[in-house]
């Protein structure tokens, strides 16, 4: 097990965290919810910038207070404000991972680099936000990393510059023992790359499901009152009412499918299940 966080706590004010998930070799894992859910502090609790108030955090197999500088090492990490100081340039930034890696393949990075269009001259400050992403990405992968930690690595891209950028951590999945923790916004990004989604809202997982599951199991049913009233509710997770009525999130769309045929049943994305588990009413 590459992570596993059971019940950790945290707690901020008004907000607590609250959080248990894993992160098994082979795996890329995405977590979603909205800003201020507790995403970043559940990043920030795995890779020991905040100590928990309470629960276990096990990094690499290892207890966190435990992980030494050789187990940093095995980790790649991007945050949302991470990155070199804009004054540096990639040849600059190389120099500084070779001296923090010991597994940092300079030479390869720089192809690399080259490879994605990023010019190794030129000073960081005046990179284009997807070129600063790219860059941010393949220091990342660079070091032969066991365990990525990825705070919203495609934010504010193009479709270009994501689909690139998932395209290196495809990459990076070819090899054996790897796993990625990602949280991300843009849910066609997690649809295409992640194994399982935990859903996190107000510091609490409200759901972990496989990605296939979720694309091919779970729907959004849209009722009229007369509908929903005479509906069998045993799968329904959740229920919100509209101008037409009502709709409901299932995880049984073929069900409703197969014994409601007068029925409009939708498939379902991460975003509209995460719209439904927050926005919704338990039935």
């Amino acid at each position: 097990m590459l992570v596993k966080l059971e019940h950790v706590t945290k707690t901020y004010g008004q907000f607590k965290l609250d959080c248990s998930l894993n992160l098994e070799e082979g795996h890329v894992t995405g977590l979603v919810g909205q800003n201020g859910a507790g995403k970043s502090t559940t990043f920030k609790a795995i890779l020991g910038l905040i100590k928990p108030d309470s629960g276990s955090v096990q990094v690499l197999g290892k207890d966190g207070g435990q992980i030494t500088d050789a187990d940093k090492m095995r980790m790649g990490v991007v945050l949302s404000d991470s990155g070199f100081g804009g004054h540096l340039n990639i040849k600059a930034a190389a120099s500084i991972m070779a001296a923090s890696y010991s597994r940092f393949d300079r030479e390869r990075f720089l192809r690399q680099c080259t490879e994605h269009r990023l010019p190794v001259d030129k000073k960081i400050k005046e990179f284009s936000t997807g070129m600063k992403a790219k860059l941010k990405v393949l220091c990342a992968v660079s070091h032969e990393a066991d365990l990525l930690i990825l705070d919203e690595p495609t934010a504010g891209l193009d479709v270009v510059a994501r689909e690139e950028i998932l395209d290196m951590l495809r990459e990076y999945m070819e090899a054996e023992g790897k796993g990625i923790l990602i949280s991300s916004h843009i849910s066609s990004d997690l649809e295409g790359l992640c194994d399982d989604i935990y859903m996190i809202q107000d510091g609490k997982i409200v759901l972990h499901e496989d990605t296939d599951v979720i694309l091919s199991d779970y729907g959004l049913l849209k009722l009229e009152a007369g509908q929903y009233d005479s509906l069998d509710k045993t799968y329904i997770l959740r229920i919100k009412e509209e101008s037409y009525g009502y709709s409901a999130l299932t995880d049984a769309r073929q069900f409703y499918q197969e014994n409601y045929p007068s029925l409009i049943v939708e498939k379902c994305g991460i975003d509209q299940v995460e719209t439904m588990l927050i926005g919704g009413k338990r039935k």
